[in-house]
C-alpha cells in the first residue's frame, strides 16, 4: 500500500493506492488538528494496513530533495524523514500541491474538463496550470514535467481604478500586495469587504452571487477580472499554447459565473497581444480530486 494526499490550507485529502487503485479516500478539515502529524496517525490509525511509502501533494514551497515543506496557510510543517520514523511508514516523498495538479492534467479524462475558450492548441506547447482555492497555485507541464511555482505570490497589478482600490487597501494592511491577497477565497472576502463593508465568508459570497444577489455578483465580476488578467498575464510570460487549465476550490465553486465572460474578457485584453492570449485554450478542471490524483500518478511511475 503506498499513502497518497493532497494537503491544502482547509482540507486535506488522504487515500491508499493499492495496486494501482485508489482506496480508503478520506477528506479532513485541516482546523481539525494542530499538526499534519496528528491528522496523519488518525488517519493511519483509521485505515488499519501497512503502509510502504508514497506521495503527498502540499500547498506550500517543498525543498529541492522533496522532504520537507511549509503549509503557506496554516503553521504547519511536514517532514517526511520525521513522519517515516515515527509513524513506521516507507519512504515518503513531497511535491508542491499544484504540482500534483499539473501530473493530474496528465491522466485526466476529457469529460472532467470543460472548455472556456477552443483556441489553437499546441501539442508540444508548455501547459500551465493554475487556480483559486485558499490560495493561488500554479504549475507548469512542459510533456509531462512538471515545473513548480509560487507564481501566485507574484505582486497584484490593478488594472482600473476598483482594482487600485482594493489594491490601496490591501496595501494599507498588508504591505506588499500579492496576486493571491485577492485571488482566492480570502482575496473575494477581502474585495466583498472593501467594496461593500460587509465582511463574510467567501463561501456566502458564492452562495448569494450564484443566487443574483447584486452586490455579491459585483464582488465577483471583480474577483474574475483579477482572475482571468493574471492567468492571461501568467500564460504570456510563459507562451502556454499547450493550454490554461484552471483548478482550485473557488474556481470549481464559481464555475457558472467564470463561465459569464469577464474571465475570459480579462484573459484576452492584452493590447497587441490579444490576438496571442486567444490563441491560447482555456479549460476549467472540474474534478475535485485532482490534486490527489497526480499525487498518486507520481507514486504509481515511482512504483
Amino acid at each position: 500500500m503506498k499513502l497518497i494526499g493532497d494537503i491544502g490550507g482547509t482540507k486535506v485529502l488522504l487515500a491508499l493506492l493499492d495496486e494501482g487503485k485508489i482506496t480508503q479516500q478520506r477528506r479532513l478539515a485541516s482546523a481539525d488538528f494542530s499538526s499534519f502529524d496528528a491528522l496523519l496517525d488518525a488517519y493511519l490509525r483509521e485505515v488499519a494496513v501497512p503502509v510502504a511509502g508514497g506521495c503527498l501533494a502540499v500547498a506550500g514551497p517543498v525543498a529541492d530533495d522533496g522532504r520537507r515543506a511549509k503549509i503557506t496557510n496554516l503553521p504547519w510543517v511536514i517532514d517526511a524523514g520525521r513522519l517515516e520514523k515515527d509513524l513506521g511508514l516507507g519512504r515518503l516523498t513531497l511535491i508542491n500541491d499544484f504540482a500534483g495538479v499539473a501530473l493530474g492534467v496528465t491522466a485526466l479524462p476529457p469529460e472532467h474538463l470543460i472548455t472556456l475558450q477552443t483556441g489553437d492548441p499546441r501539442a508540444a506547447g508548455i501547459r500551465l496550470v493554475l487556480g483559486a482555492g485558499t490560495g493561488l497555485g500554479m504549475a507548469m507541464l512542459v510533456g509531462d514535467q512538471v515545473l513548480p511555482s509560487e507564481g501566485g505570490h507574484v505582486g497584484f497589478a490593478p488594472a482600473n481604478e476598483t482594482e487600485l482600490r482594493i489594491w490601496t487597501a490591501l496595501q494599507e494592511e498588508h504591505g506588499r500586495v500579492t496576486a493571491e491577497r485577492v485571488i482566492s477565497g480570502p482575496g473575494l472576502a477581502a474585495i466583498h469587504g472593501i467594496l461593500s463593508g460587509e465582511y463574510i465568508d467567501p463561501a456566502d459570497i458564492s452562495a448569494r452571487a450564484l443566487g443574483k444577489d447584486a452586490v455579491a455578483l459585483r464582488s465577483v465580476d471583480v474577483f474574475m477580472g483579477s482572475y482571468g488578467a493574471f492567468a492571461g498575464d501568467m500564460a504570456l510570460a510563459l507562451m502556454a499554447t499547450g493550454g490554461v487549465f484552471l483548478a482550485g476550490g473557488v474556481t470549481q465553486k464559481l464555475l457558472p459565473l467564470l463561465q459569464n465572460g469577464a474571465f475570459l474578457a480579462a484573459f484576452n485584453a492584452k493590447a497587441e497581444h490579444a490576438e496571442l492570449a486567444r490563441r491560447m485554450p482555456v479549460q476549467v478542471v472540474t474534478d475535485p480530486d485532482i490534486g490527489l490524483l497526480g499525487a498518486a500518478t507520481l507514486a504509481r511511475r515511482m512504483h
